[in-house]
């Protein structure tokens, strides 16, 4: 898939594209305002789940990046609007960081969604996801990321856990987060463009730029944040272009 000569629309990641943990990634501030100059549509889409969308934007704002909250679209967001166009009573699985974004668990749940709950993935938690899962509710992930970056090192992410629920109870998750091409489709839909109208810029070649293609969506691959050598020989996914950073990335739409 090629890049569109002049898209209307960039979405970008997050964390490991503009910032790892409190530190923006070098040029990324300057290339973000360079970027927001041209006029074009911006959105941002993050898989993290641990923070609620106001506490995450402050934070970036804080670093130095000039970001709305309408333009951040979060999984924990397309979890509890897939809950609610679907008619769910979820038994949330989560960090209590954004519990108060989502509400309380239903006492009597017909899905179990999951969150990257971090250090609250404990046994009695996943126990009773994996009783409430194996009496026969689904199991809805908002995402299924294997690891993210922080400035220590790489982390595991929820997917461990994701796929220890669906190993133990024979059940497959619905994934509202990205890759999922209902995510993306949200992002376009916000901005009134087409697919071949936007590009993506992303660290994970599997949910950020496979996502995306699917989607019909140009994806730019950078190396930094979880990026690692490997990516760039992926067997299934090719992106339409690999830069170093987020400042080089987006070099061609300035």
């Amino acid at each position: 898939m090629h890049l569109p000569p002049n898209p209307k629309a960039v979405l970008i990641d997050l964390a490991g594209v503009l910032h790892v943990g409190d530190e923006a990634i070098a040029g990324a501030i300057p290339a973000l305002r360079a970027l927001r100059a041209t006029g074009r549509g911006l959105r941002f889409l993050t898989n993290t789940t641990r923070t609620p969308r106001s506490t995450l934007v402050q934070r970036l704002r804080a670093i130095g990046f000039e970001i709305e909250d309408d333009e951040v679209l979060t999984a924990p967001m397309a979890a509890r609007d897939y809950v609610r166009s679907h008619g769910l009573a979820p038994h949330w699985l989560v960090h209590p960081d954004i519990a108060p974004d989502l509400g309380a668990s239903s006492p009597n749940p017909t899905a179990v969604v999951m969150g990257d709950a971090g250090p609250y993935f404990t046994f009695e938690a996943m126990n009773t996801a994996f009783r409430l899962l194996a009496s026969g509710l689904p199991l809805i992930a908002m995402a299924r990321n294997r690891y993210f970056r922080e400035t220590d090192g790489l982390t595991l992410d929820m997917g461990a856990y994701v796929a220890g629920l669906e190993f133990a109870a024979g059940v497959t998750a619905t994934v509202v987060g990205k890759p999922a091409q209902a995510y993306f489709e949200a992002a376009l839909s916000s901005l009134g463009v087409a697919p071949h109208e936007a590009v993506m810029i992303g660290d994970d070649v599997t949910d950020d730029i496979g996502g995306a293609q699917a989607a019909g969506i140009a994806g730019i691959l950078v190396r930094t944040g979880k990026f690692r050598p490997q990516d760039e020989h992926h067997d299934v996914i090719t992106p339409a272009a690999v830069e170093d950073d987020f400042a080089a990335a987006i070099i061609p739409f300035l």
